[in-house]
């Protein structure tokens, strides 16, 4: 079958179309003759050896696909083949057909598109995991999120609205203060070209943030950790800044706050049974209509290292997929 193939951890560039046997499912996993996948952040940083893990080279990348199973192995017991599903991985996505885990793997509703869907569990999931399970964020506080217009920031801008959050969405270009003020922001600030801690403190009354939702890290992590309110929850989601911040440890005692890290993907891994719920009710508020994934463009398999440069690169709004069947 054709895949995308990681033989060294040299970045996108050094990705290659080839032919590989086709995987086969272990007892708890399903085969999926995939349709759709994404790219993420974290897929570039995987080919590139910047990620916490590295996967045994050779590997096809593709943390997140949708498609039709095809196979299941003898202890599935929630799939059977012709479901369409989409599934999280930490590999294996960019390819005709992958192996996922039971566990990792939801069923999609009718009408609920394979391009779509695969843009959900890896953002939304990320989102819902930080702001539901992580922050216990409630109706009435305030968010801020920065890279909001990225794939993970966008899903929290969206699940922000749709939890009752008032959302500060921070962004890099006023190009993108469009698309998430359209996604529920009730204020957008530009921190290339704004001062965040004046912005920040203007808009909330001096009062500061209840909830930091931080995909970039380095400088704008250690400003957000300055405007955190009392018992306010400051989350590193990632460092798409390419700097892991540090921070006076005064600042969480003075104001009572707390950091919380957040790191899904271990925690979908540790709790499978409660994840599963989770993807299954992130799949029902997109078939609802209740959250609405962002397609910055859809793009052929052999366009994956093209696909992760433009992510590197800041320029895509939301998520890039590969269109594979």
């Amino acid at each position: 079958m054709k895949a995308v193939l990681c033989s060294s951890f040299t970045g996108p560039g050094d990705l290659r179309v080839g032919e590989i046997d086709e995987p086969k499912p272990a007892g708890d996993e399903i085969l999926i003759d995939v349709h759709a996948a994404s790219v993420s952040f974290m897929d570039q940083l995987l080919v590139s050896g910047l990620y916490q893990m590295r996967p045994p080279t050779p590997f096809v990348p593709g943390t997140e696909a949708s498609g039709v199973v095809v196979a299941v192995g003898e202890k599935v017991a929630t799939f059977v083949p012709g479901d369409r599903v989409a599934c999280s991985n930490w590999t294996g996505g960019y390819a005709e057909r992958m192996t996922a885990k039971e566990s990792k793997s939801v069923r999609l509703p009718d009408g609920v598109a394979f391009e779509t869907a695969a843009t959900v569990l890896h953002n939304y999931g990320t989102a819902h995991y930080a702001l539901v399970e992580r922050a216990r964020a409630h109706r009435g506080e305030t968010v801020f999120v920065s890279g909001a217009a990225g794939g993970v920031g966008l899903a929290a801008v969206d699940l922000g609205r749709h939890l009752g959050l008032r959302v500060i969405a921070g962004v890099g270009a006023d190009d993108k203060a469009v698309l998430v003020r359209g996604y529920g922001a009730d204020d957008v600030i530009n921190y290339r070209s704004e001062d965040l801690r004046d912005r920040l403190k203007s808009i909330t009354s001096g009062d500061g943030i209840d909830v930091g939702f931080d995909n970039v890290g380095g400088a704008i992590f250690e400003q957000m950790a300055r405007l955190m309110k009392w018992g306010g929850r400051l989350m590193p989601i990632g460092f798409t800044g390419g700097e892991i911040p540090s921070i006076p440890m005064n600042l969480p005692l003075l104001r009572n706050y707390s950091i919380i890290g957040v790191f899904a993907g271990a925690w979908a891994e540790k709790f499978p049974d409660l994840a599963a719920r989770m993807n299954d009710a992130l799949m029902q508020l997109l078939a609802d209509g209740q959250i609405r994934p962002h397609i910055d463009r859809i793009l052929p398999l052999e366009e994956a290292g093209n696909a992760m440069r433009a992510v590197a690169d800041r320029t895509v709004q939301g998520r890039i997929v590969l269109k594979i069947r």
